[in-house]
């Protein structure tokens, strides 16, 4: 059976990535592909449960290493589980955060150091890695008045941070994009969700070739 692809979006808070995940997979459906889609932190029971810990921000006071170690566990979890799995079995896995969330968020902006971040992500992954990266790519001005609109209630762990810290979460996601451009696409996503999603369609189909399959056609 041919691996399946795993494609990964990734971008600072209000970027739209849950919701082009949503469309992304719905699209990838109807070309025939079986999809699973997930997030991180999360995506399995075990996951899902240190999720809440990271998101409330009951594990902040301990501080950058202490999340990192957090997330590392709950990311093991959702690999083994779900991820691994899924892709064995030829499907596409699409993942709303992962490993580069961490890069940015606990080591360009934590400033965990990077060989201790390269320790965890090789425990937590074991060499799984996304074939695609979308990373979508807003002024963080745009993407906190998104995420305040959304009215879930009050901001999580990393929603509640100032303007100065969510202008470095998206230069460092701009950062990796350039940095790893053979995996990574950044994605203008100020425009209305039609038009990104059309946009990250024809960037998968280009990358990835996930056109429709014999079964669609």
């Amino acid at each position: 059976m041919t691996k399946g692809c795993f494609i990964t979006l990734e971008g600072g808070e209000g970027t739209g990535k849950s919701t082009q995940a949503r469309r992304l997979a719905a699209h990838l459906r109807t070309l025939g592909h079986d999809v699973v889609e997930t997030r991180e932190p999360g995506g399995s029971p075990g996951a899902e449960a240190v999720r809440h810990v990271l998101l409330s921000g009951a594990a902040e006071p301990l501080g950058p290493v202490a999340e990192a170690l957090l997330f590392a566990a709950a990311r093991a979890d959702h690999v083994k589980t779900l991820i691994r799995p899924a892709l064995a079995a030829g499907k596409t896995v699409i993942c709303d955060r992962f490993i580069d969330s961490t890069r940015v968020y606990q080591g360009a902006v934590g400033q965990v150091a990077s060989h201790l971040l390269d320790a965890l992500e090789e425990m937590a992954t074991g060499g799984t890695r996304p074939d695609l990266t979308l990373i979508l790519d807003v002024p963080p001005e745009t993407g906190l008045a998104r995420a305040a609109a959304r009215g879930k209630g009050d901001p999580d762990r990393f929603e509640k941070e100032g303007i100065a810290y969510h202008a470095s979460v998206r230069e460092a996601f701009l950062a990796r994009a350039a940095g790893a451009p053979g995996r990574c696409v950044a994605v203008d996503a100020t425009p209305d969700a039609d038009r990104v999603a059309a946009e990250i369609a024809g960037v998968v189909a280009a990358r990835l070739g996930l056109f429709a399959t014999a079964e669609a056609s």
